[in-house]
């Protein structure tokens, strides 16, 4: 694993051999039926008052956007409304209306792939403390309306109304395209009301978790779980198994999962990482701190 000086895992571009086949295997089997297929799950309302003030209400949007609600603050996380990512066709219908998002503090964008930094998604929401983004991205969404751009390094940690937001390490990387390879990626810890919240981004299993959950008590770990089976055959994306060892190092309470199920992105099918992650934690003994959610429902913990 090549690591930088910030302890971010960088997984590289080069694909790995055998990834025409792969790929092959992708569009027929993944991509293309995806096409033809309606929408499941149904759009819902969102929840507008507050919790209380030891409580924070977690909403999953879908793939890796989160509304998360704190007693005196609210965030938005990777926001993603897309119903394409190029031929790869949305298969869940996002749990809240673009719309209906109410003003939050701040959007938390992880990196700048455009399935987590969906600019017509971000040219709606409105945030009235701006948008973060890691080093490295703020030139792609300073025209797109906030009143400030937050650019944020790993470990750097902003206080934004009583509320603390700590950018995180992951091992993925963080290119838009294919020469802008300067550009930063990681994870988030949100801190309000006596709860904290982390939000992985995108990762394959690192021991950087156990330096996060060195310096940080986790109330509540958002951990992808999907496109594990990578076309590229590149080691970017947490398998289900590699994401419960991950919340044992970060010391969490409990996990969310998420990035899986709305957009094919790997060769596993759709069903198939929470079926492999209920089977790992009822393995470890573990099943009651696995929450699994449905879109547009908020989860009040």
């Amino acid at each position: 694993m090549n690591k930088d000086l910030t302890g971010n895992g960088y997984s590289g571009l080069a694909p790995q051999k055998g990834w025409p086949g792969r790929n092959a295997k992708f569009l027929r089997h993944r991509v293309v039926p995806a096409m033809f297929r309606k929408l499941g799950g149904t759009i819902l309302e969102p929840v507008l008052t507050a919790p209380e003030a030891d409580r924070v209400r977690i909403t999953w949007i879908g793939h890796a956007s989160f509304f998360l609600q704190f007693a005196g603050n609210s965030v938005v996380v990777d926001p993603n409304w897309a119903k394409w990512h190029g031929p790869v066709k949305r298969q869940r219908h996002p749990g809240l209306r673009l719309g209906d998002v109410p003003e939050v503090d701040l959007v938390l964008v992880t990196h700048a792939h455009f399935d987590h930094l969906h600019k017509p998604s971000l040219k709606v929401l409105q945030a009235s403390e701006g948008i973060v983004v890691p080093k490295g991205s703020a030139s792609l969404v300073r025209k797109l309306g906030f009143p400030a751009v937050h650019e944020v390094k790993i470990w750097d940690e902003l206080e934004i109304r009583g509320m603390n937001v700590i950018h995180t390490p992951c091992h993925h990387w963080g290119a838009r395209y294919v020469h802008d390879t300067h550009r930063d990626y990681g994870g988030y810890i949100v801190k309000a009301s006596r709860k904290s919240v982390f939000h992985c981004g995108d990762s394959t299993y690192f021991d950087g978790f156990t330096e996060i959950g060195k310096r940080h008590d986790i109330d509540i770990a958002l951990m992808p779980i999907g496109a594990y089976e990578s076309p590229s055959g590149r080691d970017v994306h947490m398998n289900p198994e590699q994401a419960v060892r991950a919340f044992a190092d970060l010391g969490a309470k409990v996990l969310i999962p998420m990035h899986y199920g709305t957009f094919p992105l790997g060769n596993e099918a759709l069903h198939e990482p929470v079926e492999r992650l209920l089977m790992e934690a009822d393995r470890l003994g573990i099943s009651e701190k696995i929450l699994i959610p449905e879109e547009g429902v908020g989860i009040e913990w």
